[in-house]
């Protein structure tokens, strides 16, 4: 059993190629070795992540000269784990460009118009100046060539939060909140010679081996049925974190959207619902309007659902906010049966899932989520589920006066084909 730290992505802060970008929605990659060493895979076996955020389990299967495929459905993050796992790079000409790159950038590059058209958010984060440098580098990005522009893209997003002038640690932007700036270009050199290093420091045997990302649903991945030896992740978890929310200084900046509505139409309404942000109140009970798949597969986790759907429909009422904990909880339930539907398709009989999960209680109300994803397992053909605790969670907001105090975990939930 691996420690409970294998659940965040605090050892992915200095690992080679993991440290390209800090997500903190990640989890360590030791937790990948652990799953590969524990479920060994036949000759030629080929690991599957139906949400494979920024590439955690297939760099580590790269690494190990293990076949892998991954579905992400945003397309910034998506875009980041496809360029962690192309090592088929010429490293003498990265390395040459990368120096050239560098010194072709404007010393005092103007801070135009092209500043001002910037959404607000971005402008509040770095001095004109500063701001000038990204942009700078942003356009220059231009003159590069195909198969290395993305190591450069990837290097300058790295570049945003540990270059800005304002507190941008996850999982909230705080513009008010002033810190000490770094200049872009030298902070921009570092992250660009690290990912250099790190592309050199790759196994040989993984350079060849396939890792495919592939921007797509993880309730409906394009991949063939049986095919799949092992499938390991750590889906979202039901705790009101808004994934396209959290990444909109990247996305800003890189231009891939202006404001909240292009967030929610580009972004938002591709991802499986775990935050309230993605629901909308409408008439009727939301138990029956939307958890229709549990209901076909799992009849009594679908009951038990219900009722805790129903208190959380009364209890927000009473509570300042009102949020739509009633509807993310239906909602949640029926897009995780349809992707663990999907992972049991493509998977070989036999053949293990493992999620990283967390439970929650949304407003005080206990969801014991993997148990509840467990038993829906179950139902989808599944032989069996096992769960094992990893660690406490939730301890850093004993402080907040409006947080509830329901202890929470999160565990392994192993499914057996």
């Amino acid at each position: 059993m691996p420690d409970g730290e294998v659940g965040t992505f605090k050892d992915n802060k200095s690992a080679p190629i993991h440290r390209w970008f800090q997500y903190p929605a990640g989890f360590s990659y030791r937790a990948v070795v652990h799953a590969l060493d524990r479920f060994p895979l036949p000759p030629g076996g080929a690991v599957y992540d139906p949400f494979a955020g920024t590439g955690t389990t297939l760099v580590v299967c790269k690494g190990r000269g293990v076949r892998s495929v991954g579905v992400e459905a945003h397309p910034l993050v998506a875009r980041i784990a496809r360029t962690k796992v192309a090592w088929e790079v010429d490293l003498k000409a990265l390395r040459s460009e990368a120096e050239r790159f560098l010194r072709s950038l404007p010393a005092r590059p103007p801070a135009g118009r092209s500043l001002d058209r910037l959404p607000e958010l971005v402008r509040k984060c770095y001095s004109r100046d500063n701001l000038a440098r990204l942009l700078a580098i942003r356009e220059h990005l231009g003159t590069l060539p195909a198969p290395m522009h993305d190591v450069f893209e990837v290097a300058l997003v790295g570049t945003l939060r540990s270059a800005s002038a304002a507190a941008t640690g996850w999982p909230y932007i705080a513009p008010r909140k002033r810190i000490q700036e770094r200049e872009a270009y030298r902070t921009y050199g570092e992250a660009l010679h690290r990912c250099v290093e790190d592309l050199g420091s790759t196994p040989p045997e993984g350079r060849s081996v396939e890792a495919r990302v592939l921007e797509a649903d993880a309730r409906d991945p394009p991949i063939r049925p049986g095919t799949v030896d092992l499938a390991f992740t750590s889906p979202p978890y039901l705790n009101n974190y808004d994934y396209a929310d959290r990444l909109r200084l990247e996305t800003y900046f890189l231009g891939m959207a202006q404001n909240w509505a292009e967030i929610s139409e580009r972004f938002r309404s591709r991802l499986v619902v775990s935050a309230t942000t993605q629901v909308q109140r409408q008439d009727g009970p939301p138990e029956e309007r939307v958890m229709r798949a549990v209901h076909r597969v799992a009849p009594e986790v679908a009951a038990e659902l219900a009722e805790k759907v129903r208190t959380l429909s009364e209890v927000r009422h009473h509570r300042r906010g009102k949020k739509n904990y009633d509807l993310m909880v239906a909602r949640y339930f029926e897009d995780m049966t349809r992707a663990i539907g999907a992972t049991r398709r493509v998977l070989r009989p036999g053949a293990h899932f493992v999620l990283i999960l967390g439970d929650s209680a949304p407003y005080g109300v206990p969801i014991p989520t993997e148990e509840y994803l467990g038993r829906i397992g179950v139902g989808l053909g599944f032989r069996h589920y096992t769960l094992e605790p990893l660690r406490a969670r939730g301890g850093k907001w004993r402080s907040n006066p409006q947080r509830h105090h329901v202890p929470l975990k999160e565990s392994w939930l192993i499914l057996e084909a």
